[in-house]
């Protein structure tokens, strides 16, 4: 995924992301690199410059907790990256063990099948959809496959047109596989994604080497359906109990509004000409019996 160390280059991203005047250093004659300079990140959190280019190169893999917020501060990370950087700072030893469980619970299934009005699905840490209900899998009937989100974002025509903020949801998707990829570095199947979206489109390698950091929370999104054509609607994801490598994502709409109507529009196709399906595991994931 890169040729330096995840620590490395979530560092040397960063510190190429901020401008001298974004820290109240002044910018003096032409700068030979972009963004600061890893003696001015250094002096910001107080360390020495060796030390400093020893993070970025690899050769310091476990700062002291008082070292990592420093550098947190001097490159002005947000929450959530701060909490990404430490989590690149720990050892293979230190990570949960079981982060890349697939088990699917039987209970998750049968609570988004009883959500008729509500469409919801599982996704796992490399955006992979791990289960849907009737509803969910109408919505994205446009869709050459409901299998992976980011796949579907970057690589399938019908994204662009799903997605009618496509910017904002290239950029969030990238981003929430940057947080998952900081909870396993060594997940085989977030390699797997990378490199083949990395392949197919210059706009997610683009984004990747950004190393932005964002979980799935709560916003609205724009879509646009083929056949039921604009949907406003409210969004959510939880991390399912037991299985925090699991969310379960929910849209919801406006009571009565025109995007609840288009939700009936698909409820009603999706049960024809027989009865919706259940919520089910997508074929070689395993159900946790409960």
């Amino acid at each position: 995924m890169s040729n330096g160390t995840p620590l490395g280059d979530f560092l040397r991203a960063r510190r190429e992301a901020l401008k001298p005047q974004d820290v109240g250093l002044p910018e003096y004659g032409r700068r030979r690199v972009p963004g600061l300079r890893r003696e001015e990140v250094a002096m910001l959190a107080g360390v020495s410059s060796d030390y400093y280019i020893r993070l970025e190169q690899g050769r310091e893999n476990s700062p002291s907790p008082q070292v990592v917020e420093a550098v947190a501060q001097a490159l002005k990370l947000d929450a959530e990256a701060a909490d990404h950087l430490n989590r690149l700072c720990l050892t293979a030893s230190q990570r949960p063990r079981d982060w890349g469980q697939a088990d699917i619970s039987q209970q998750l299934l049968e609570l988004m099948n009883g959500w008729e009005h509500t469409p919801a699905f599982v996704v796992g840490p490399a955006l992979d959809i791990m289960a849907a209900n009737s509803l969910a899998t109408a919505l994205h009937s446009g869709f050459d496959r409901f299998d992976n989100l980011a796949r579907m974002v970057f690589v399938d025509p019908a994204g662009r047109e799903f997605y009618q903020e496509w910017e904002r949801a290239a950029h969030s998707c990238v981003a929430e596989l940057r947080a998952a990829y900081g909870h396993d570095p060594e997940s085989a199947r977030i390699a797997d994604v990378v490199a083949e979206l990395s392949a197919q489109s210059e706009e997610f390698a683009g984004i990747w080497k950004l190393h932005e950091v964002k979980s799935k929370s709560q916003e609205g999104k724009h879509l646009k359906h083929p056949e039921v054509g604009d949907l406003y609607i409210k969004f959510a994801a939880f991390t399912v109990n037991g299985a925090p490598h699991q969310q379960l994502v929910v849209y919801q709409a406006e009571p009565a509004g025109p995007t609840a109507a288009a939700f009936e529009t698909l409820r009603a196709t999706a049960a024809e000409p027989k009865q919706a399906q259940a919520a089910v595991p997508v074929a070689g994931l395993a159900v946790e019996e409960q």
